[in-house]
């Protein structure tokens, strides 16, 4: 009996230490979460209540094997969250205090995103010119979804706010030129239509070469002031097609400028590499091509021309329509001048 009494008291106890082996090893798996489409690593984790560098940083770490060295997220895998630091909770606001230090402000934004927690450092020493197609008196092309008339302005303005703030998690600066003091980043489907644009305060003119060459100039202006050594322009558009004409986004570049071939080609791969991840099998027909267009024309610094669309393809719309589209429209975007800049740093080294 004795014996049979120290064996049962024996493995009682290796019965408890194995559950709470079990118990710590679940605990340290910490809690995990899934990417939403087009979502980068900053959106993810301020979309999980864990925003700024140094939750950036740890969620790296800790994701160093399901990220294969590199810094982007893929759908249908789930990333070990960091651990929320005491004091902060999951159901908190992810809004950084403003003047924070890393921290900028961009009202433009919009009031639930206007400051901007810079969680990188990959476009340090950048400086971008981002430009929405038309606005103002001239709303771009139109499109319908039964009644609802779709603004080419309205779109285009999402995707390069969408894109500038981006840049600035990155760490670049960022020059946003169509300017709506209203109208942040919206979620909406149907964006409402407005004729607010200004070029940086300026009303917008009416006639279409006033209108360009007001653009134009203003990017030089700004582009002779800033003390940058790589200044990139991109102008953000949605194109018009016959209803039937499906297309991919597609990219113009200036004629006879090299940097600006070489970063439209670097665009086309970055969403030709996008595709293939998140739609496998479709393949993605996006062009490059030089054009001469007066904003390419006129700019001064190496730009992009970028259609992300035809507007009246149904197809094409839900591109634009959803919010997790246009978000994903900016994210790749922001790669491919991200993987341009390091071209140029590794170039002038």
């Amino acid at each position: 009996m004795t014996n049979n009494g120290n064996m049962k008291r024996i493995f009682c106890l290796l019965a408890f230490f194995f559950c709470a082996f079990l118990v710590f090893d679940v605990s340290a798996q910490g809690e995990y979460a899934a990417p939403k489409s087009g979502e980068g690593i900053s959106a993810f984790l301020e979309r999980n209540k864990r925003p700024g560098k140094a939750y950036y940083n740890e969620f790296i770490r800790l994701n160093e094997k399901r990220l294969r060295g590199k810094e982007e997220l893929r759908l249908g895998m789930k990333y070990v969250l960091p651990q929320l630091r005491k004091g902060a909770s999951a159901t908190a606001s992810s809004k950084p205090a403003a003047n924070k230090k890393g921290t900028v402000r961009e009202r433009l934004f919009g009031r639930k995103l206007a400051d901007v927690e810079v969680t990188s450092n990959r476009l340090q020493g950048a400086c971008f010119y981002v430009v929405s197609g038309h606005g103002g008196p001239d709303p771009g092309a139109i499109g319908k979804i039964g009644k609802v008339e779709l603004h080419e302005d309205e779109y285009a303005y999402d995707v390069a706010l969408r894109l500038a703030r981006n840049l600035m998690q990155e760490g670049a600066e960022v020059r946003i030129i169509i300017q709506d003091a209203k109208d942040g980043i919206r979620d909406d489907k149907y964006l409402k239509n407005s004729k607010r644009e200004t070029c940086m305060g300026s009303p917008i003119p009416f006639n279409q070469v006033r209108r360009l060459k007001q653009r134009s100039d203003k990017i030089n202006t700004l582009f002779k002031q800033d003390k940058y050594a790589y200044k990139r322009a991109i102008f953000v558009h949605v194109d018009s097609r016959n209803k039937g004409h499906q297309t991919d986004v597609f990219f113009y570049h200036q004629n006879k400028n090299s940097e600006s071939k070489h970063l439209a080609k670097t665009m086309r791969t970055t969403f030709t590499h996008k595709y293939k991840k998140h739609q496998p099998g479709r393949g993605f027909t996006g062009t490059v091509d030089g054009r001469n267009l007066y904003v390419l024309r006129h700019t001064t610094p190496a730009s992009v021309f970028v259609e992300l669309g035809n507007i009246q393809n149904s197809f094409d719309q839900q591109r634009i329509i959803l919010s997790d589209n246009r978000q994903a429209l900016a994210n790749w975007l922001c790669e491919g001048f991200v993987t341009d800049y390091n071209r140029y740093k590794k170039k002038t080294r």
